[in-house]
């Protein structure tokens, strides 16, 4: 995997540690990518959920997930930890999206979407250049046409956009995430990107291109 940006070197350290069954080196490696891990499943909880699931148990669930498969990573090093902790962390938001969200589709389509921060991100780079609005009750109507718009997004189209655009990630570490090739993810990147544009643009937040 050369083209996998490697762990740092206080990482490794900690995972040597870790292979000696070091079990402080173990609650460190923790601590050290607790709000790496935070960041990543407050990105992408699905903002419909996030009234159901409290992040930080999702960050617990996935820490005692990996304190679990620990023996297991140390045996085959497929990636860096910090990529493989994101993979367990995507796995099991995955596992609560496929276990409630259809239960509760009725009650969760009935409440209204509210701007979340990882729609904000997603769409902030296609509009970087756009005015910026003066007023709070301005910013609140813009965040909420970003809102619906990135509302009607795929699941997938969502997810790969907020991985690039939100935490711009390599192509290569995109496809190890999501279980694609480098092609791969750059396809279904560009293809979701068009598709966002076109969303904009039916908000009124993009112009049309000349």
């Amino acid at each position: 995997m050369a083209e996998v940006r490697p762990d740092s070197g206080e990482t490794r350290a900690l995972l040597e540690r870790i292979g000696r069954r070091d079990e402080r080196a173990l609650e460190e490696l923790l601590v050290h990518h607790r709000a790496d891990l935070r960041d990543f499943i407050d990105f992408h909880l699905d903002p419909r959920l996030k009234a159901r699931f409290d992040p930080s148990d999702v960050v617990q669930e996935t820490q005692m997930e990996l304190v679990r498969r620990m023996d297991d990573f140390l045996a085959q090093r497929p990636m860096p930890f910090r990529l493989w902790m994101r993979k367990k962390a995507y796995e099991r938001l995955l596992n609560l999206r496929r276990d409630h969200v259809e239960r509760a589709k009725r009650s969760v389509r009935r409440e209204a979407p509210l701007p979340d921060r990882s729609s904000l991100l997603l769409a902030r780079p296609l509009l970087a250049n756009q005015p910026t609005p003066s007023q709070e009750a301005e910013a609140r109507e813009l965040a909420e046409r970003i809102s619906k718009a990135v509302d009607q997004l795929t699941e997938a189209d969502r997810e790969i956009l907020l991985l690039r655009h939100a935490e711009d990630l390599p192509f290569e570490e995109i496809a190890v995430l999501l279980d694609l090739t480098a092609a791969a993810a750059r396809k279904r990147f560009g293809r979701a990107l068009i598709r966002l544009q076109n969303l904009l643009r039916s908000e009124g937040l993009l112009e049309d291109a000349p």
